[in-house]
């Protein structure tokens, strides 16, 4: 058995039980001393939650010693470990203060991980045993265990606050030993550094009165003995507004009333006003809403958009409106450029110098600008005036006005010079409707100022009033003014009176030829001239039949200038277009009428025509003609002509037949006088027609021919049969010399043959082929008689129409001699 000892323990203001406690073997012998002679040591220590803590006991490691806990507002004390010399023993218990475990060397304890449960007093039981004996130290630690401040967060009684209203913050914070100090920063951007606004011990910021200052993020920093955090940012968003509005105008420029702008320019207007939330701006011009936004751009701007602009500034949240107006006045030129000219006043004796410019907003500010010293001479608002002597001016004298305006962005100056007009007056007289009166017209043109003109008549009475550069003045016309004289007065201040006179004449006529001839068909000149005449007038023509030449645009041509008139007739004709033709000529003091003699001669009559030919090509689509003069005259050409004709079986001999109620159809013209055969071609091989020849001496046509039908062409066989022919020829001409030379070579054999042939052809006369030709004249110049008759017996010559087929004609003897002179006419 190991003996027990009782150990009573004083801790602090209370004593411990009393227990036994079993010293083992090493102990025996030990003597205690006394109980009043034992060492009790009192300290504090701070350790935070889940960290490392040491508790100490003693500098030096301890024969014996044995620590205990005793939880705050507890007296019972638990072993938590103990050391009897064999090793220090850790209690089950020890784990919920954290890691526990003992430093080597030592009786000092360490707790890592420190938990909440470990807060109390721990004690240390310590037995020291010396060579004076044993001493018992007793060493109490009291721990506190810290824990560290938590994230913080913020509540508001509310985020948006109406300004002047009353609110409260509050910073919570979940756990964190105490005591707690509490520090609430703002920051108005987040571009700017926090501002300390309250340092205080209790966690709640209370504000009384709200305003617009107070916006911004709210962080709240929590901070105790461990640690101190701060909470995030919270938005304080402070409603107010909106305040009074202010508009800014671009560009800037103030009148008396206000703003003023330049017209087409571009206008900006910013309304601003403080609020929050921002506030919705709506725009009125002269009381009409015209735009939503802030800026209102106004790009051109123009002369109507003057007036009273209005910005109205409205909170949407607390429903609240402020409004601002403004007077913008928009200046614009007037209408063009500064107008300077040179007047005449004071009866045409002195100048005056004018300038103006009208319109505009402000009125332009006129200044007439001496030259010579650049001074001011003369001033005025729209128009300014300077009067100046008139026979002390001179000539090309120059003078300058200035305008200015405030939208007037270049520098214009408007000129002005005194001149005398150019030349002399000049006068003229001429006829308004149809000669019913004068219009005396007079002129002097140019110069600054104008001249004044007026008319005078032959006895100096003045016709109507004076006129400025041009004075017209119109009279009746009557004969009675014919030779009167009319003056024109010019009156300028620069000069002395100048003047110009017209003398009015009635018209006289010439022409250079009474009488005209002319051949048929050529166009022929009339000519008219007027000799004399004030005012000039218009030359009229009659034709013959005394009507106007204009009712015949075709027929006639006109061409005048102003003293002569020349009419062309067209293609004279010789039966309607002889007679006199009258020119006439008149103005408001007289008439005159003067006739030309036109004679037109017919060309004489061309020859007579016959139809010597008159063929068919194969396919009876084109025909070839032919054709004789007979007897003289001159002659321009031919025409040929056809119409339907049908063939009449009715007699012996066929005959063709045509409707003289179809016209004929002129098919070739215009044929040269020196030819004598024509293609014509574009016929229907279907039809049967019937043609004639005309001859034409320019205008006058001849007798027609007779009218003839087309003949077929001949025989298409004939080449076939005379080469056929000319084949057997030649045969039997080779036959008819072999036997030739046989009988000449075997002519000993058969003399009587020989003889037979040879000596009856030398004793032949032989005649030749032109021999017989010679003889033939007398028998064709029977022929040609033949033909001159029946070409006398025609009845083309004396307009009848005879019928007949014309085709060549072979002489044969069988051949009617009437059938042939029927059929074939000679050619020249």
């Amino acid at each position: 058995m190991t003996p027990s000892l009782l150990v009573t323990s004083v801790c602090g203001p209370f004593i411990t039980q009393k227990k036994s406690v079993f010293v083992p073997n090493i102990m025996e012998g030990l003597v205690i001393l006394d109980p009043e002679e034992v060492t009790y040591i009192e300290t504090q220590v701070k350790g935070v939650i889940g960290r490392s803590v040491v508790l100490e006991c003693g500098q030096s490691l301890p024969t014996i010693y044995i620590w205990g806990f005793t939880r705050s507002g507890s007296s019972g004390i638990r072993a938590v470990l103990y050391d009897y010399g064999m090793g220090a023993k850790l209690q089950k218990m020890a784990s919920m203060f954290g890691e526990v475990k003992v430093l080597s060397n030592s009786a000092s304890l360490v707790i890592d991980n420190l938990q909440l449960a470990a807060e109390g007093r721990f004690t240390c039981q310590s037995l020291y045993d010396n060579n004076n004996g044993a001493r018992l130290v007793y060493i109490f630690v009291d721990l506190h265990v810290l824990v560290p401040v938590t994230n913080p967060s913020i509540q508001m009684s509310t985020s948006a606050p109406v300004e002047g209203s009353a609110m409260s913050i509050l910073c919570s914070v979940e756990n964190g030993t105490g005591p707690l100090e509490y520090t609430w920063n703002r920051q108005v951007t987040l571009s700017m550094s926090p501002m300390n606004i309250s340092e205080t011990t209790n966690n709640q910021l209370n504000v009384t009165s709200v305003n617009r200052n107070h916006t911004g993020w709210y962080t709240c920093t929590a901070r105790n003995e461990v640690n101190e955090v701060t909470s995030d940012r919270v938005w304080l968003d402070v409603i107010y507004g909106p305040d009074q509005p202010s508009i800014n105008v671009t560009p800037y420029s103030l009148n008396s009333v206000g703003y003023s702008a330049i017209e087409l320019d571009t206008v900006s207007m910013i309304c601003s006003a403080s609020s929050n939330p921002p506030s919705q701006y709506i725009w009125f011009h002269n009381n009409s809403q015209i735009y939503a936004g802030q800026q209102f751009v106004i790009e051109k701007i123009s002369r109507s958009q003057t007036g009273t602009y209005m910005c109205l500034a409205h909170n949407t949240v607390l429903n609240t409106r402020m409004k601002t107006t403004i007077v913008l006045t928009v200046y614009y030129l007037p209408a063009g450029r500064p107008i300077c000219t040179v007047l005449s006043v004071n009866d045409d004796q002195d100048i005056a110098l004018w300038c103006s410019w009208e319109g505009g907003d402000p009125p332009a500010t006129l200044q007439w600008v001496n030259t010579v010293s650049s001074g001011v001479d003369a001033e005025g608002k729209s128009s300014v005036s300077r009067v100046l002597p008139g026979r002390e001016t001179t000539h090309n004298s120059t003078y300058a006005c200035k305008p200015s305006h405030p939208a007037l962005r270049t520098d214009w100056s408007c000129k002005t010079t005194a001149q005398l007009p150019g030349g002399r007056p000049s006068c003229s007289a001429t006829s308004v409707k149809s000669l019913t009166y004068t219009m005396l017209s007079c002129s002097w043109e140019g110069g600054r100022p104008q001249a004044s003109l007026q008319w005078k008549d032959w006895r100096s009475n003045l016709l109507g009033k004076a006129e400025r550069s041009m004075n017209n003045q119109v009279l009746k016309s009557s004969p009675t003014y014919n030779g009167k004289e009319f003056i024109c007065q010019a009156t300028h201040p620069l000069s002395r009176r100048r003047f110009c006179n017209i003398q009015l004449e009635a018209p006289e006529l010439l022409t250079p030829r009474n009488v005209v001839t002319v051949f048929e068909g050529s166009d022929v000149h009339l000519t008219c001239i007027l000799k004399a005449a004030y005012p000039s007038s218009e030359i009229t023509w009659h034709n013959n039949r005394n009507e106007s030449i204009w009712m015949k645009p075709k027929k006639y041509l006109l061409r005048q200038e102003a003293f002569w008139s020349n009419l062309t007739i067209r293609e004279t004709d010789g039966d309607n277009d002889n007679g006199t033709y009258w020119c006439t000529a008149s103005n408001v003091v007289g008439s005159s009428t003067t006739g030309i003699n036109l004679h037109v001669n017919k060309y004489p009559t061309p020859p007579n025509v016959t139809i010597s030919k008159l063929l068919y090509s194969r396919q009876r689509t084109e025909v070839v003609l032919e054709w004789i003069t007979r007897g003289s005259g001159d002659l321009t050409g031919f025409m040929v002509q056809r119409r339907p004709a049908r063939r009449s079986l009715s007699d012996r001999h066929r005959s063709t037949v045509t409707d003289p109620h179809i016209p004929w159809q002129t098919i070739a013209s215009a044929i040269d006088p020196a030819v004598r055969g024509h293609k014509l071609g574009g016929l229907d091989p279907r039809v049967l027609y019937a043609f004639r020849i005309l001859a034409v001496n320019h205008k006058t046509t001849g007798y027609p021919s007779e009218v003839k039908t087309p003949a077929d062409p001949p025989f298409s066989a004939l080449p076939a049969v005379i080469g056929a022919a000319v084949v057997g020829m030649l045969v039997a001409f080779a036959g008819t010399v072999l036997v030739f030379r046989y009988i000449i070579r075997n002519r000993e054999n058969i003399p009587w043959l020989h003889d037979l042939l040879f000596q009856h052809e030398m004793r032949e006369q032989i005649n030749y082929p032109e021999d017989a030709e010679a003889a033939l004249p007398s028998e064709g110049e029977d022929v040609e008689a033949s033909r001159e008759q029946t070409e006398e017996s025609s009845p083309g010559a004396s307009g009848e129409e005879t019928f007949t087929t014309a085709a060549p004609v072979e002489p044969s003897p069988t051949d009617n001699q009437d059938d042939a002179a029927a059929t074939e006419a000679p050619s020249t």
